[in-house]
């Protein structure tokens, strides 16, 4: 099977302008402690020269006011965009936003995507994704205990989510209920569009975390707790047909899982250039940094790791532009753990190179190294993927006759011996 990763020079000379975009114009927003309102407005002209270079909403259709872009150039893409924060947000492609209008233009009604999606690719509503619940384990999201309950030609919903992103500042949130509990299990859930300020629908708080201890209200990049007690909400709220809730999530999960792994190899490499500006200045016993072995190891484990990652993930991608997200469901599983500790990894050597000044807030790779704990949890846990890839290669094995291994040297022996036996005869 031939693989084509290859870059045509039109789409090249975009990556090269976005490159050099994010560096000067999107990076500086990272130094400033702007809340939500603040954020917009400076994004604004930024979005415009975004817009004006087409490459706003990239993931989506044309006709839906994207690009049309296959997996591989969006992953390149996001290799740029993840390298800040920012980066997906001035371009219009940022969880769960992207998600959302994925699910929105695959199974939305045209009044739906008149109502929400419209405003969402403009940038005028922002928006999340209620999935993950407190009780119940985030990985296995066939247990939600979240309801929707028909009520007359209403629906009434009563649950309990938590780490919703972006929730502080969404206009409308994609729920995920149990329609029907006696149900097969993947065909128990429904999804519905529920505006933010629905009555009986609360945002509780944006959650501490190792990420953001301490956070501030209406701040980009919340993870919330959100209650909702008897909210009511109509057929029109209804994405899809009831019980579709866990099918249609999936059209968000294999994309989304290879742009995160092109973010996270933007964050690595930045990291990296960190590490290797230091180690060509910070003199140490006798020489620079750069002259020491432990430090060249470092640069040379992290470098190939990158690439390890940048290939895999370019590979998961092209396969899913080829054959689709179901033939490539190994491989996707392959890069998000493998992903996820890449990036951890080069981030905590990269600190280490800088020592206490890596450790201080006076640099990037704190707040980087915090965040990228989280990776190897969302998404599903990195022990689920690494199942998933072991089930998966396992099905291509049987058990071996007898018990006894194929490469059994003995028993290949005595084969042998059988097939050659007329060679073996003619030796003295």
């Amino acid at each position: 099977m031939a693989w084509d990763f290859s870059t045509e020079p039109d789409f090249q000379k975009k990556l090269d302008w976005m490159r050099d975009f994010v560096r000067t114009e999107v990076f500086p927003l990272e130094t400033l402690d702007l809340d939500w309102d603040q954020l917009r407005t400076a994004i604004a002209p930024l979005q415009d020269e975004v817009r004006a270079n087409d490459l706003w909403a990239a993931h989506l259709d044309p006709e839906l006011g994207g690009q049309g872009f296959g997996q591989v150039k969006l992953g390149l893409m996001q290799e740029i965009l993840g390298s800040t924060p920012y980066g997906p947000l001035v371009f219009g492609c940022q969880a769960p936003d992207s998600g959302n209008c994925e699910i929105l233009a695959a199974v939305g009604t045209p009044e739906q995507k008149r109502r929400w999606l419209d405003p969402l690719l403009a940038g005028e509503y922002y928006s999340s994704f209620a999935l993950t619940e407190p009780d119940n384990a985030g990985a296995d999201p066939t247990n939600l205990t979240t309801t929707a309950v028909r009520d007359g030609d209403e629906w009434l919903l009563n649950g309990h989510k938590w780490f919703i992103s972006n929730a502080a500042t969404a206009d409308f949130v994609i729920v995920v209920a149990v329609t029907d509990p006696d149900a097969e299990r993947h065909r128990r859930t429904s999804q519905f569009i529920v505006p933010i300020d629905a009555p009986g629908l609360e945002v509780i708080r944006d959650i501490g975390s190792v990420e953001n201890p301490r956070p501030r209200p209406n701040t980009y990049g919340s993870h919330c707790e959100v209650v909702l007690r008897d909210v009511r909400v109509d057929d029109t709220a209804l994405l899809g047909n009831p019980g579709d809730g866990f099918l249609i999530a999936q059209k968000r999960l294999g994309p989304g899982r290879i742009h995160h792994c092109m973010r996270w190899i933007g964050q690595a490499s930045r990291a990296f250039d960190m590490m290797c500006e230091r180690a060509t200045y910070r003199y140490a016993h006798g020489s620079v940094l750069a002259d020491k072995q432990t430090i060249r190891t470092f640069i040379a484990d992290s470098a190939a790791e990158i690439q390890a990652l940048r290939l895999m993930t370019l590979h998961a991608a092209w396969r899913i532009d080829e054959e689709g997200t179901s033939a490539a469901r190994k491989d996707i599983a392959l890069i998000k753990f493998f992903g996820a500790k890449i990036l951890h990894d080069v981030i905590d050597r990269a600190v280490q190179v800088h020592g206490s000044l890596g450790y201080s807030a006076d640099l990037p790779l704190e707040s980087m190294y915090r965040a990228a704990r989280a990776a190897r949890l969302y998404d599903g846990p990195d022990e689920v993927h690494r199942d998933s890839v072991a089930r998966q290669y396992l099905k291509g094995y049987t058990r071996p006759a007898e018990d006894r291994p194929t490469e059994h040297i003995p028993t290949r022996r005595e084969a042998a011996r059988r097939k050659f036996a007329d060679l073996l005869a003619e030796q003295p």
